[in-house]
């Protein structure tokens, strides 16, 4: 398995909301995405594949890629997944929990900025359907590696719980919020069963990749179109996986020191 492509993505739509404006794609350049995947030769996968894959199962076809889409917005069940359904494509929709609308209520709560979200009839739909894979991206999209032990039973426990109860079936896979983790919410992560965890990284994935920080690519409003044909090729970015950078490093202390004063650093919305 060489350097496989797991696109992330978050919004498809024309007209967002500002906060998550620069991660959103309009439907028009999704389209073209997808035709570039197509005519590249890659061969859409789902997640869970690549996943076995990466647990020593079966191997995945030569020039594999994955796609993937995080928070939960309700543009995927009206714009995103017909396009899919087209061209036969399977995806994972990481959801946020406390962001969905429950049928004649208000969400739960997430930190998430206003904008229009999937409801858990939706998310049904969806699952049923098949073709999408729903996992989870936390109760509240909070910086999972800035919490308290106790805190993270409710950010991945209790998401697994609520996803599953939903459903009806078990779910297996995650997305970090912001793409932010660390080895105990690895830890953690596989305590309460899931069985992957989606990074963030900018960087392809591959036979080596570590299953709890799958790398992926982030697809957003100003990715040009030869930059997204590269990374169809296999090029353009680093292949993972690849040691975590002082800087990252860095950065995590300083988020946790300030979530420790009761000032969080806020991260990119949506992420």
């Amino acid at each position: 398995m060489s350097a496989v492509p797991v696109f992330l993505y978050h919004s498809v739509a024309d007209d967002p909301p500002s906060w998550i404006a620069p991660f959103t794609v309009s439907p028009r350049a999704f389209a073209e995405q997808l035709d570039r995947i197509a005519d590249s030769g890659l061969t859409v996968v789902p997640l869970h594949r690549l996943v076995a894959a990466l647990h020593g199962g079966p191997r995945l076809p030569p020039h594999a890629a994955v796609l993937t889409f995080d928070d939960g917005f309700e543009d995927f069940f009206w714009t995103v997944a017909p396009q899919l359904a087209d061209r036969g494509l399977p995806a994972t929709l990481f959801v946020t929990t406390g962001a969905v609308h429950p049928p004649g209520g208000a969400p739960e709560g997430s930190l998430l900025p206003p904008a229009p979200m999937l409801t858990w009839r939706q998310i049904a739909n969806l699952d049923v359907l098949g073709g999408v894979e729903i996992g989870g991206h936390s109760r509240t999209h909070a910086q999972l590696d800035t919490l308290s032990w106790g805190a993270l039973d409710a950010e991945i426990g209790y998401c697994k719980r609520q996803l599953e109860e939903v459903l009806g079936h078990g779910v297996d896979s995650f997305a970090y919020p912001h793409g932010y983790s660390s080895a105990v919410v690895r830890r953690r992560l596989r305590e309460y069963g899931w069985s992957s965890g989606c990074a963030v990284r900018d960087a392809f994935s591959s036979a080596a990749d570590d299953p709890l920080r799958i790398a992926r690519l982030t697809v957003r409003a100003d990715t040009a179109p030869e930059v997204f044909h590269r990374w169809t090729l296999g090029q353009g970015a680093r292949v993972a996986p690849y040691p975590e950078s002082v800087r990252t490093r860095a950065w995590r202390g300083y988020r946790r020191l300030r979530a420790g004063l009761g000032r969080p650093v806020g991260g990119p919305a949506g992420a």
